[in-house]
């Protein structure tokens, strides 16, 4: 008969156990968040039913083959900038990120499950986005696949802005700045307002922003069934790539 052995055996779960876990608790926290639900779902729901319904504006084609595009753009800005650098700056403040830290689970694996997090929730969002613009008569052109590449590439570069605004300012300072970036983009990226209303001196410098960039990319692609509009999908990675690499220096734990 095989003797039991009841050795202790402590250790650390899996890598990939621990970031499924950190990331399914990441989900909770942000459907669990009134203010966050009403930041990433509730607001860009009723920027998409106003303005297809209303005519505030004067736009290109139909309104809603207008305004779907900007509205997808908006909820990814919503979550991985907005949401995403709100959550972390106050986690900082209270010491959520230090007490992670000391836990087996890495920096990098922690870093995963939040963009992990931020993936879902951005699935979540796109799926109602899209079901209530078919509902409104959104008809999408183009090829969904480049559709998801540039949400990618957005969803990197809002991140990066987010990380790197959290890690260096006040928790209260972030709430600021994060929701003064949020409505400024939400007023000159495109979303609502065509880009071309703008003055030439103007349009070129808001044409950088990476929420124009994400909004025009999507647009072309969604309403006029354009190939993958590189132009756009190089500002987000500029966007990404400078961000993330900042953030990387700059960003503090505690």
């Amino acid at each position: 008969m095989t003797a039991l052995d009841f050795t202790p055996a402590p250790g650390a779960a899996p890598l990939s156990r621990m970031v499924r876990a950190q990331a399914g608790a990441e989900i909770r926290a942000v459907l669990r968040n009134g203010e966050q639900l009403l930041l990433t779902l509730i607001i860009p729901v009723l920027v998409l039913a106003g303005f297809a319904a209303i005519p505030l504006l004067e736009v290109p084609g139909r309104r809603v083959d207008f305004i779907a595009p900007g509205v997808l753009a908006l909820a990814v800005m919503s979550t991985a900038f907005t949401g995403q650098a709100i959550a972390t700056g106050f986690e900082r403040r209270y010491g959520v990120l230090k007490r992670l830290g000391a836990t087996p689970l890495p920096r990098s694996g922690l870093l995963l499950a939040k963009t992990l997090a931020v993936v879902a929730v951005e699935a979540l969002q796109i799926a109602v986005l899209a079901a209530v613009a078919l509902a409104l008569g959104w008809r999408p052109q183009g090829d969904p696949l480049w559709a998801l590449v540039l949400v990618l590439a957005g969803t990197a570069a809002f991140s990066g802005l987010a990380l790197l605004m959290a890690g260096t300012l006040r928790a209260e300072a972030t709430l600021a700045a994060a929701n003064l970036v949020y409505l400024v983009m939400l007023g000159l990226g495109g979303v609502v307002v065509p880009v071309s209303a703008f003055p030439h001196a103007l349009r070129v410098l808001v044409e950088l922003l990476p929420i124009t960039a994400l909004t025009g990319g999507l647009r072309a692609v969604l309403a006029h069934g354009a190939g993958l509009p590189v132009r756009e999908l190089l500002v987000l990675l500029a966007w990404a790539v400078a961000t993330i690499a900042l953030a990387a220096r700059t960003f503090r734990w505690e």
